[in-house]
């Protein structure tokens, strides 16, 4: 393992990251792209793989050593897509290296790293529980502070889509009943954005109502290279049928108290 990579795993803070094997980074088609992404590209290449010139001038080293990071990050989020990769980051999630899911009924279910975008400088990392489907912020401070764009969106899925023994089991059945026609979906898409707007144009001042908090919550959404997981998404249409008909109640029982 090149020193640099060593010196960068073993920081504080750096617990998150496994080993990026160095033929996968000395093969460079595997890097495509990420010229554009990095200033001083070929000496941040350099200085990771310890082949860098050591008659550097110091103020450059100091610029190339975040420039380093940030191409290892980036180099790190494709290769733990890989099936040598995913076998690395299964020992750290195995261990329990990324944390354990703070909601109780989960019982201390192991979480994954992942990003909220693949764009550098966006958002900071988030923890996915793979019981509850959602995601967390890192209890430390120096993990919170990782850019997400090095782990991606697609890590955590994409594990469980590779090891499907690993899915942690739900507390029970999920009843989905009869799954809405294409026609049903889109309505009650559209019905929602026109409630959603309405919401958004209420004046600050005046008083929220519970249908209008519930129209703002937000949620995670997995995906896997951008295409939303298959059976999460049945799922999430089938819990967003059931919002929709429990804001609808909300907005008669509202308006009936008025």
């Amino acid at each position: 393992m090149p020193l640099w990579i060593s010196w960068f795993l073993s920081s504080k803070g750096n617990e998150y990251f496994c080993e990026v094997e160095e033929d996968y980074i000395l093969d460079r088609f595997n890097l495509t792209g990420l010229n554009t992404e990095v200033q001083h590209y070929a000496q941040a290449l350099d200085m990771i793989t310890d082949n860098l010139d050591e008659e550097i001038q110091d103020d450059l080293r100091g610029n190339l050593d975040l420039q380093a990071r940030l191409l290892y990050g980036l180099i790190h989020s494709r290769w733990i897509v890989t099936a040598r990769g995913l076998a690395k980051m299964l020992e750290k999630y195995k261990r329990a290296d990324f944390g354990r899911c703070p909601r109780v009924l989960c019982q201390s279910q192991p979480l994954l790293p992942v990003g909220l975008t693949d764009a550098p400088y966006e958002k900071s990392v988030k923890l996915y529980c793979g019981r509850c489907e959602d995601i967390y912020s890192p209890k430390s401070s120096r993990h919170g502070s990782i850019d997400g764009a090095y782990f991606g969106t697609s890590f955590p899925h994409l594990l469980f889509l590779v090891y499907p023994n690993l899915i942690p089991p739900k507390s029970g059945p999920v009843e989905l009943g009869i799954p809405a026609r294409g026609s049903d979906v889109e309505g009650s898409r559209r019905s929602r954005r026109v409630r959603e707007e309405e919401a958004q144009a209420e004046g600050v001042g005046e008083a929220t109502s519970t249908a209008t908090v519930a129209l703002k919550a937000d949620r995670y959404r997995p995906r896997i290279f951008g295409f939303q997981v298959n059976e999460i998404a049945k799922l999430q249409r089938w819990q967003e049928a059931v919002r929709d008909r429990q804001i609808t109640r909300l907005e008669e029982l509202e308006g009936n108290a008025a």
